[in-house]
């Protein structure tokens, strides 16, 4: 369990750790089912600003601090997965062609204008989150839903798109076990805090991730380390967005 904590926090944040000594499909689907644990972390520095109620400071503000900080935390690397996949999908190229440009470092205009439009969704979300009073825990529920939406992304049915990379050494490696328990207590947990609007907001964050699974699947064979950031990214967004519309 060592190996899985360190290569779950060496994964999912900037957290210096030791290396895990250990490498397999066994300590990768322990570190998948522990990414949900790594949002409370998260949460709770990168949220810091969004406890900033009694300044004056504008919650629009607050919010980009809030954003940024969770870009700095993650080493961009969901961000970058994001933009790899849109400019993917986007080529409208043959599976292999796709897979390939999805690969490559630099990022195309797909992935710019994407990244452009999630980060602005999820800063004014968090925006009228702030606005509402529930800032601090709609972003803490949004990081939570988007690390338990990767967690369906690696059991079986889903298939590494490539022999090498993250994707291969996580892809199918949980039991479906996992997502169901950690979806279950999202879903408790978001209704007891927010509500009905919790529970849909919990649901539309799962469902988003899942249908993107499905179109990554069709168009590159498979997932990678980029599908799986690119649904971190896309599940959150829904998330918060929800929250802010439904409240």
């Amino acid at each position: 369990m060592t190996n899985a904590i360190r290569l779950a926090l060496g994964t999912f944040t900037r957290v210096p750790v030791p290396p895990p000594t250990l490498v397999n499909r066994s300590v990768a689907g322990q570190a998948i089912a522990l990414a949900p644990l790594t949002a409370a972390l998260l949460a709770l520095i990168c949220g810091i600003p969004l406890l900033i109620t009694y300044s004056q400071a504008p919650h629009a503000l607050l919010a980009i601090v809030s954003v940024a900080l969770l870009a700095w935390l993650t080493r961009g690397m969901h961000l970058d997965g994001l933009a790899d996949v849109a400019d993917g999908l986007g080529s409208n190229k043959p599976a292999a062609l796709a897979l390939e440009i999805a690969r490559k470092s630099d990022i195309g205009p797909f992935g710019v204008i994407t990244i452009g439009l999630a980060l602005a969704l999820q800063i004014c979300a968090l925006t009228a989150c702030l606005d509402h009073g529930q800032g601090f825990l709609g972003f803490a529920l949004a990081l939570f839903i988007s690390r338990t939406a990767l967690t369906w992304g690696c059991i079986k049915g889903w298939p590494a798109a490539r022999s090498e990379g993250l994707g291969a050494t996580v892809a199918e490696s949980t039991s479906l076990a996992v997502p169901i328990i950690w979806t279950a207590l999202a879903l408790v947990g978001s209704y007891l805090i927010f509500g009905a609007v919790g529970g849909a907001a919990t649901a539309i964050g799962i469902i988003s991730a899942i249908v993107l699974l499905n179109i990554t699947k069709r168009r590159f064979g498979g997932v990678t380390g980029d599908v799986f950031g690119a649904m971190i990214e896309v599940s959150m967004t829904a998330t918060i967005v929800v929250l802010a519309l439904a409240n």
